[in-house]
């Protein structure tokens, strides 16, 4: 085939590309604006260059390639993209009513990729989220951690570890969601329900053990047990419990189980973590906070306190934020910051409670979190400071890509709401039947 022709069909496949690979071809500089990296001192007046999906520098003094688009960002912000600990958009599903622990079952096999919440969530500059199963079990299964990329499947969002595992965790879940009068399958009090977790976590270790000793012998395996084996994980660190916890012993029960098998959990709510901040801390387990201006409706959450987050900052835990989508709409999620720098933290420690201190709860913080250069590029263009009120997320950018744009007409539809914002796949930006 000649040079010609080749060329010629290089080019058709350049046309069929979609134009955001085509962009992360060319280097792009956002110059002027204001740059908060999270990781390193704020700026004033800097710039942003990424390729490629990565990021390549970030600050004052950046060097900007002759060749690179460069963007007017004079007066906007720019700081890396949210991350959501916990969340339930896409519409998924985890365990049934048939038993209290699910460990085998996936939220994976119940997500759609087209569900609007993902837009909410994008238009709020949420890049990577933890999104999990309800909390109405022990164990409701495993979660997915993704990336928001805009793609249509399932696919196109997920995370891959180092190892190739699609990465997720596991979501647990004590005090008063799991209970049920009549008992049953599930339990009717407290101290049941954790007699039902430990026991279950000792089949887990006599599993972990069996295939430990069968080695590369299939003959000597057990079983094959879905369960079991996600939960043999979590028992070798590379599966991750997010415990769904409110009260402050529910919180202690929680640690005691986590500290006898010999894992780390992510704290996801911690409503009275305010009570036991000290003993989150000395146990090394990462809290998220749920920050709710106006709670209610749940007994066990009367003694939610927004001086959480301030508490365990200054306890010394590791200290995050999340939406529970919709308990907080994705699309406010950075005033869970601004509310916990009312009460209280550092400004500082909320914006690495929004970034960094997520990922390193996903175990993706040498991937995301800060605008450190090798880092892959998601981040936000904001108005203005991202703890204002009037601030608005202009744009979304995720691994070089525009995901969020305010100024396109159905984007900002998701962004303020009205009719069609809430449709799965296509958003309607006119007003029909009228």
């Amino acid at each position: 085939m000649s040079r010609v022709v080749l060329t010629a069909l290089a080019a058709v496949a350049m046309l069929n590309l979609p134009r955001a690979v085509l962009a992360q071809e060319q280097p792009h500089a956002f110059v002027d604006a204001r740059i908060i990296a999270v990781n390193g001192s704020d700026v004033a007046q800097g710039a942003l260059v990424v390729h490629r999906g990565k990021i390549v520098g970030a600050g004052a003094s950046v060097s900007i390639p002759a060749n690179a688009v460069r963007i007017d960002a004079r007066g906007k912000t720019i700081m890396p993209g949210l991350v959501d600990t916990h969340s339930h958009i896409g519409g998924g599903s985890g365990g049934d009513a048939s038993a209290a622990l699910q460990p085998e079952v996936r939220l994976l096999d119940s997500f759609d990729a087209r569900h609007s919440g993902l837009r909410r969530a994008v238009a709020g500059g949420i890049t990577t989220v933890n999104v999990m199963p309800g909390s109405g079990h022990l164990l409701s299964g495993q979660t997915l951690y993704l990336k928001l990329r805009g793609a249509k499947s399932l696919d196109g969002l997920l995370i891959t570890t180092a190892e190739g595992r699609i990465a997720g965790g596991i979501k647990m879940a004590n005090g008063t969601n799991p209970l049920r009068p009549q008992g049953g399958a599930f339990p009717s009090t407290r101290a049941r329900s954790a007699s039902m977790a430990r026991d279950l976590f000792i089949k887990a270790q006599a599993y972990r053990d069996k295939m430990q000793k069968a080695g590369d012998d299939p003959a000597k395996r057990p079983t094959r047990d879905l369960g079991m084996e996600a939960l043999s994980e979590v028992l070798e660190g590379t599966r991750t419990v997010h415990f769904h916890t409110h009260r402050h012993d529910d919180i202690l029960t929680a640690l005691r189980l986590a500290k006898e098998f010999g894992f780390t959990p992510v704290l996801q709510h911690v409503s009275e973590g305010w009570k036991v901040a000290a003993e989150i801390a000395a146990s090394g387990a990462p809290a998220s906070v749920i920050v709710i201006d106006a709670p209610g409706g749940k007994l066990e959450a009367v003694d939610l306190s927004m001086t959480t987050a301030p508490a365990l900052q200054k306890a010394g835990a590791l200290t995050g934020f999340h939406t529970d989508d919709y308990i907080t709409d994705s699309r406010f999620f950075l005033r869970s910051a601004g509310l916990a720098v009312r009460a209280g933290m550092s400004r500082e420690h909320a914006l690495y409670a929004l970034t960094m201190a997520g990922a390193r709860m996903l175990k993706l913080d040498s991937r995301l979190g800060s605008l450190e250069p090798g880092k892959d590029a998601d981040f936000l263009v904001l108005s203005g400071d991202p703890l204002s009120v009037y601030t608005h997320v202009e744009q979304t950018w995720v691994e070089g890509a525009k995901v969020f744009d305010r100024a396109v007409p159905g984007d900002r539809l998701v962004a303020v709401g009205g009719y069609g914002a809430s449709r799965n796949e296509t958003l309607h930006t006119h007003e029909e039947g009228r």
